[in-house]
């Protein structure tokens, strides 16, 4: 009798904790509308979050958390121990906005000008961080209201610069694991979401294995001769080369990438080169970007393309070379991880709602993380269901716009992952 007695009471305590936690995420709506319509208001660009920075730091002190600051510029990390040893849970928000005039009717819109590169831009939150910035500090404070059920420890990183940096500085997850974000304690998983415009609230959308694309700048710089324009045959023209070069690149997706397996592109989308209609130029450059979802697909791209840029610039009897510089990896989901927290989110958003997606070939520099530490990465439903048929303003555009009852979900997925990854191990 005072075994089923002492069981009982377990199960009763249990539950009511269960339900307090539950309740607890609820009650926090209100604040967390808040929080993300604050930012949303006082956007601020890449590696110039400072206000931003200051207004969660202030937050994750009231909690009680160890906090750091300054990290990669405006980054800010908090730290939460629960009561019982165990593995660290790293939770992931970016910060930034976009240099974007926003152009919707809201109470809350922004109204911040600045300089961006040179020209008088509006800043917007045009692509959800405000959200995903309110849904780490909903987070924060309802796991510190229960350590008690925390087997380990939490990190909570505010990560600036995920848009990039300015041209001439580092930031972004790069500069954050650079200065040890995932060190001091040692991070063993790391969970992050994007709020996606385009999916209704209630949704969570996931894929195992590459979800966005690594995203590469590449510049080719092609030689030729400069000569009249009436006298082509006395020079070497890099303007027919470049068009050649760019003619030969698509083959390399077309004929050579295995597109049943994973999806690749490849794009040029600036060339400058003369400065008369009736000068044939020295010289021209080619901008572009490859995306690819998969790690030998990357790499066979990127020895492809500079064997065809010499080759084809060769036998037009000029020269080429082409360089390449990362913007982001792949986004890869660890797939044991994937597998083993898909109850999680199941649990959360209901089984009919957590639906397997196919990669996109936009990217995301969360992937850096997921190079060093297993990482699961999703998308948030966003858009209201009534406005699906309509469809969704994209990410980045002057008009974008987010359902704000779709972030609930996100405080509910990160607090299940974090407790059900740290007590199940």
């Amino acid at each position: 009798m005072k075994v089923i007695i002492a069981a009982l009471i377990l199960t009763t305590s249990m539950a009511f904790s269960q339900n307090t936690l539950e309740q607890d995420i609820i009650n926090i709506e209100d604040q967390l509308i808040e929080w993300r319509r604050y930012f949303h208001q006082n956007p601020e660009l890449s590696n110039q979050e400072f206000k931003t920075a200051e207004k969660i730091a202030e937050h994750l002190r009231s909690l009680g958390l160890e906090v750091k600051t300054g990290v990669a510029i405006t980054g800010v990390v908090g730290l939460l121990k629960g009561d019982l040893p165990g593995k660290v849970v790293a939770l992931r928000a970016d910060i930034d906005a976009l240099p974007v005039t926003e152009i919707n009717d809201l109470p809350f819109k922004s109204e911040v000008k600045t300089t961006f590169l040179g020209k008088e831009t509006g800043v917007m939150h045009a692509c959800g961080h405000d959200a995903h910035t309110a849904i780490l500090m909903a987070t924060a404070q309802v796991l510190s209201k229960h350590k008690d059920k925390i087997k380990g420890t939490v990190k909570f990183i505010f990560q600036p610069a995920e848009e990039g940096p300015p041209p001439g500085e580092e930031g972004g997850a790069k500069l954050m694991i650079k200065e040890g974000v995932l060190e001091n304690p040692k991070v063993d998983v790391i969970f992050g979401l994007h709020i996606n415009a385009g999916i209704p609230v209630g949704t969570i959308k996931y894929k195992k294995g590459g979800l966005m694309a690594s995203v590469e700048r590449f510049v080719i710089n092609v030689k030729g001769k400069q000569s009249h324009g009436s006298q082509p045959w006395s020079g070497v023209d890099p303007i027919l080369i470049s068009a050649k070069i760019i003619d030969g690149l698509q083959t390399i997706i077309s004929r050579e990438a295995k597109l049943t397996e994973e999806a690749a592109v490849i794009t040029v989308g600036k060339i400058t080169a003369g400065t008369r209609f009736n000068i044939i130029p020295e010289t021209a450059e080619l901008i572009g970007t490859v995306r690819t979802l998969d790690p030998d697909m990357r790499s066979m791209i990127e020895r492809r393309t500079k064997e065809m840029t010499a080759t084809i610039a060769k036998a037009y009897g000029g020269e080429a070379t082409i360089s390449f510089r990362n913007q982001t990896s792949i986004t890869y989901n660890d797939p044991d991880l994937t597998d083993r927290m898909l109850p999680s989110l199941q649990e959360v958003a209901g089984m009919e709602n957590v639906k397997l997606v196919k990669a996109t070939t936009g990217g995301e520099d969360f992937s850096y993380f997921q190079e060093i530490i297993p990482g699961l990465y999703f998308f948030l439903g966003g858009m209201n269901p009534e406005e699906e048929s309509k469809g969704a303003f994209p990410h980045h555009t002057p008009d974008f716009m987010i359902d704000e009852n779709g972030m609930l979900l996100g405080v509910k997925a990160f607090t299940q992952l974090t407790l059900d990854y740290l007590n199940n191990n």
